[in-house]
């Protein structure tokens, strides 16, 4: 069992995947920072869930792709609760369009959030983390960023990145007991694929093992496993969390 009430930062946590990782974590007696841009009034159920709960958690609004905006909520979170023991890269959006006709501001758009985003947070987390010599560091990519996919060229090259980020970041950091992970979703039950038509899915379908999308919770599950100190000898894996899809 963990020794000791853990404090975790989840950027993009008030929606889908990002927000039943801070549930769960939440439920499993970690405090939770739920990182959010835009979406204030999900960020505040997510947050008022978890304390209704018996958990602890509070809201922060930050610009991931600014390293002045994710310092100061590294340094709201000391002043809050006095550690920084956990780090979920969850933060990402999508520009799907075919390469040809990809704009620039697309590329940058998704390149800035999904990995330089994920970049600055590792950045900022790194040295109270090494001060107090541990930490987990969870990147959550994509099966895209594996096996690639049409008409997503920018997220797949963050996804990709992100995998990249995670195996550098776990070789620099090992030696200061701090560990990090990706984890890679495949077709998850998200607002992103509930706009998806019945064609579309059964297509998916066709290609995954299991014959179901995944979960948010199913996620979660994995998360919450790699931040426990039953993970403490595993650093810089990628885990697919998508019914078999890639193997």
């Amino acid at each position: 069992m963990d020794s000791k009430i853990k404090t975790a930062i989840v950027t993009g946590g008030s929606r889908g995947i990002g927000r039943a990782i801070a549930l769960k974590l939440g439920m499993n007696g970690i405090n939770v920072v739920i990182n959010y841009m835009s979406s204030s009034d999900e960020a505040e159920k997510t947050a008022e869930e978890i304390i209704g709960n018996g958990g602890n958690a509070i809201i922060y609004k930050a610009d991931v792709r600014n390293y002045a905006e994710v310092d100061d909520m590294l340094k709201t979170t000391l002043e809050k609760f006095g550690t920084i023991d956990i780090l979920i890269n969850n933060a990402g959006i999508t520009r799907d369009t075919l390469l040809m006709k990809m704009k620039d501001q697309d590329w940058d758009d998704v390149i800035d959030i999904n990995l330089k985003g994920a970049f600055n947070c590792i950045k900022a987390a790194t040295r109270p983390m090494m001060k107090q010599r541990e930490g987990k560091i969870i990147n959550i990519s994509s099966v895209v960023g594996v096996m690639g996919n049409a008409g997503q060229a920018n997220y797949c090259a963050s996804k990709a990145g992100l995998i990249g980020l995670t195996k550098s970041t776990a070789k620099e950091l090992a030696a200061r007991g701090i560990t990090c992970n990706a984890v890679a979703p495949g077709f998850i039950e998200t607002d992103m694929t509930e706009k998806l038509s019945e064609t579309i899915k059964e297509q998916y379908l066709k290609n995954i093992p299991l014959r179901r999308l995944g979960t948010p919770d199913d996620v979660a599950n994995v998360v919450a496993f790699l931040v426990s100190d039953n993970a403490n000898y595993i650093t810089g894996q990628v885990f697919h969390i998508d019914g078999g899809l890639v193997m």
